[in-house]
């Protein structure tokens, strides 16, 4: 029973560790992330899906929105460069960005494309919840009244770049709150076969 015990916490572990969620990039045009804050634990991934125009994910402190964080700390951050979806749509593909998020600090993210920043185009991954003026209303103030938006100075990386067939995130646009993780990207497992992984291991635990 203690093995049956062990065996059953590793695949939940590994469950836990694959899941992935999808942040949709304009959808319908807008200039939005979909949802724009998320709570994302130590080990999981966050997909960007790119549905319209041409932006980028690109990460700033939250004093200084709309530049890149390089430029304020010893932080090297994190920017996809900038993603044009006509390309890709042309071949009947949605261009994604897939982070990994390595611990529960809070990630502020904005698009370097034109004024996109102070228009309101940014986000948050895990928003400080002890400190009630970094939140993602305040960071979006900032950008309003940024000077400057510069994605020049961010090198590209942090993440990996792909394609999905059709996009997996559906959340509406605006300012969501939050949304549920989803399955998606090469290796990841969906809900189903995180289920069936699980139940013939605890199927399997039963004759030990």
């Amino acid at each position: 029973m203690q093995f049956s015990t062990l065996l059953l916490t590793a695949l939940a572990s590994v469950a836990s560790a694959q899941r992935t969620w999808v942040v949709t990039v304009a959808q319908n045009g807008s200039l939005t992330y979909s949802p724009n804050k998320i709570t994302a634990a130590p080990g999981e991934f966050v997909q960007f899906q790119f549905l319209a125009g041409n932006h980028t994910v690109t990460q700033s402190t939250f004093d200084k929105p709309c530049q890149p964080v390089a430029m304020h700390s010893n932080a090297t951050g994190f920017h996809s460069g900038f993603q044009p979806v006509a390309a890709s749509a042309s071949m009947g593909m949605v261009p994604t960005y897939t982070i990994q998020i390595n611990n529960t600090n809070p990630l502020w993210l904005y698009c370097a494309q034109g004024r996109h920043c102070e228009n309101g185009m940014v986000m948050v991954i895990n928003e400080p919840a002890t400190n009630p003026n970094r939140t993602l209303e305040n960071y979006k103030a900032l950008a309003a009244g940024a000077q400057t938006v510069l994605p020049g100075n961010a090198t590209v990386g942090g993440g990996t770049s792909g394609t999905v067939d059709t996009p997996t995130g559906t959340t509406p646009g605006g300012d969501a709150a939050s949304s549920s993780p989803a399955a998606a990207g090469a290796g990841m497992l969906s809900a189903p076969a995180i289920f069936t992984l699980l139940s013939a291991g605890a199927a399997a635990a039963l004759f030990l």
